[in-house]
């Protein structure tokens, strides 16, 4: 009797646990729907005609598929243009950030400097300074230096306000790397430079690809300091474009769509590109 309640047991806790997860599911599901729905929206309407919008409405099917919309935009604000602009930006602040990043953390996580935690706490208080602080000493000094409305003045301030918060990140992570890898290739030979590129780095890979694909994706969506730093049409980024054009009132609504539309699609192509990466590093960090 003991031996068939037992099996009883566990045949009902593989159902039980399937039962458990189903409200999981179904708020993931509500989840997933509330954040896809806003941009399946924008979607249906960038390839709708002005007068089809306004006689049915943004939530109406489009009836034909109209992309006068998507190629006024691109010819309004030279979007081409713009792309090139928002990817330069973008990948050489992800790429010189996590560099910087990784040269700071390995001094503090691994190098253990006196006074790292002042240090690490200068950097949380560094992220939490509002980027609207930064607005006129920024403006100030690129026109002191003769850098500003240039591409080059957004990718250093970026690069500094990236690798402050992957500076603490990786901190933490380098923090617990195991002192025993570190001797052995003392012991072996190798020096500082040795150490860090091909030891540290490679075992932090994964952290390392999350921060490149965050830093890229951050930069891809600021537009406060683009707007101030970048005034001429040449070295706009798609964020800015998106916003002069709309406070000049020329776009109509469907116009509009398509304007948030060729300007999410970028950063969203990037991510499914590199989700791979980003979903290996988050479940990394978690087991460790």
């Amino acid at each position: 009797m003991t031996a068939v309640q037992a099996v009883r047991t566990e045949s009902r806790r593989p159902v039980r646990s399937v039962v458990g997860r189903y409200p999981v599911f179904v708020a993931l599901f509500i989840g997933a729907l509330f954040m896809v729905l806003p941009f399946l929206i924008v979607a249906l309407n960038a390839v709708k005609s002005p007068a089809e919008y306004s006689a049915n409405g943004p939530l109406s099917l489009p009836e034909g598929v109209y992309l006068d919309g998507l190629k006024d935009f691109w010819e309004r604000v030279d979007f081409g243009q713009k792309l090139v602009n928002s990817v330069l930006i973008s990948g050489s602040v992800a790429l010189l950030a996590v560099v910087l990043s990784v040269l700071n953390a390995y001094a503090i996580g691994v190098g253990r400097i006196k006074g790292r935690t002042w240090v690490l706490a200068f950097f949380v208080l560094a992220n939490m300074l509002p980027q609207e602080a930064l607005v006129y000493p920024v403006y100030y000094l690129s026109k002191e230096v003769g850098l500003y409305d240039t591409r080059l003045s957004v990718i250093i301030v970026f690069t500094v306000v990236q690798a402050a918060f992957g500076t603490y990140l990786l901190s933490a992570v380098l923090g617990q790397f195991p002192r025993e890898i570190i001797e052995a290739a003392k012991i072996d030979g190798a020096n500082k430079w040795q150490e860090l590129w091909r030891i540290v780095v490679p075992v932090s890979r994964p952290t390392v690809g999350v921060l490149l694909v965050l830093f890229f994706i951050w930069t891809w969506n600021e537009f406060l300091l683009p707007l101030v730093m970048l005034i001429s049409n040449d070295n706009q980024t798609v964020s800015v474009a998106l916003g002069v054009l709309q406070g000049q009132r020329l776009m109509d609504a469907t116009m509009t769509n398509a304007a948030a539309l060729l300007g999410v699609l970028p950063a969203i192509v990037f991510f499914l590109v590199f989700q791979r990466t980003l979903t290996r590093g988050i479940a990394v960090g978690a087991v460790k």
